[in-house]
Formats: C-alpha cells, structure tokens, sequence
C-alpha cells in the first residue's frame, strides 16, 4: 500500500476496505505530505504471533489518540466550515464533502479543552458513527500504527482530563502513551440524534 498522500477510504455500504491511494487533493495522511511505513511495537522477548491493533493515530493538545483503522473513512485538512445557529458548542458547524453535507465536532471542545485557531496540521478525521458520517477536527494526524493487544491496559477513571467512558484502553508504548479512543461512546445516543438537525 502507497503510505504517501493517502486516503483512508471506504465505498457505499459495503463493509470498511483497507486504506487505498485517495484521489482528491485534499486527503492525505500525515501533516507533512509523507506518511511513514506502518510502525509493528512488538515485544522483543516474544517471537510468537499475537492479536495487533491497526490504528489511526492523531494529536490533540499534548496527547496522542488511536482510533480504530476500520473506523475511519477519510482524513482531509480542514475545509471551509459553515455555522450553523443553535448546534452544541462543540459543533463547529457542517462542511460540503464531494456533494455530501457533515456534521464537524471539535474534539477538543468535545472533551473540555480551549479552543485552538486551525493551522496548517489541524485536520478532520471523518468517521462512520451509528450509520451517520461525522467529522472530527483535530490538531494533527500523525500515522498508521499496529501494535500488539498485550501492550494495552483498561484505562483509569481520568485519562489526561477525559472521563474513561470515552476510551477503550492505554497503550503503554516504548517511548510514550497512546490513548485508544472508542468513538461510538464520544457521543451519547441522544446527541447523535440531535445531529440530525445539524446536518
């Protein structure tokens, strides 16, 4: 797979297919227009093969999330946001996206950071909730990454300021701490009802 300005993309209903070359200018995967090989963390004692984790990982303040790969649809750089009037403060508004209308989250107002201005790294990572196509604004993407299920731990009642309901584990990297999002509880039920409205 070409890891260079790619796309993660699936097609109509069929089930989620792994990431494939985009064809539009504005999807790529990493901020600096390269994407690095998919990274293995395997234990280096352990020669046996086990359950991995294939990961879309992002930056949002200090912290860096994964979010499953199946889970994502497509990531672009921030695009022309339009308001709309009495949506939740942490919509930012809708976008037109090849003729479909989104709703776009802010994650960092979603999980009770300060704003931040868009730069040239922010992007929307656009994800498939409950059958409604959503997109997330964050501040950087950063790779694809595999690693081992054994590596990752269930989270603490408070994970760097965001309630545990949120995310499905910690991952103990060699050189840092990967918080593993579960996007299907970023918004309750109810609130994914009111997207409705917005979009």
């Amino acid at each position: 797979m070409n890891r260079r300005n790619a796309g993660i993309e699936t097609s109509g209903g069929a089930p989620p297919a792994p990431p494939r070359a985009g064809t539009g200018n504005d999807t790529e995967r990493r901020t600096d227009g390269t994407m690095e090989e998919t990274k293995d963390i395997k234990n280096a004692a352990q020669g046996k093969s086990e359950e991995l984790l294939q990961l879309v990982s992002f930056n949002i303040g200090e912290e860096e999330f994964g979010v499953d790969i199946l889970k994502v649809q497509e990531i672009n750089r921030m695009l022309e946001v339009t308001r709309v009037p009495n949506a939740p403060e942490y919509v930012d508004g809708v976008i037109n996206l090849r003729g479909k209308v989104i709703p776009i989250i802010d994650l960092r107002r979603r999980f009770g950071m300060d704003r931040k201005e868009h730069d040239k790294n922010t992007r929307i990572v656009v994800v498939e909730l409950c059958g409604k196509v959503v997109g997330f604004v964050v501040d950087a993407v950063s790779e694809v990454l595999r690693i081992p299920k054994s590596v990752t731990e269930p989270p603490p009642p408070i994970v760097a300021g965001i309630n545990a309901s949120y995310i499905t584990a910690v991952g103990k990297l060699e050189d840092r701490l990967l918080i593993l999002l579960d996007l299907d509880e970023v918004l309750s039920e109810g609130e994914r009802k009111n997207l409705k409205n917005v979009a």
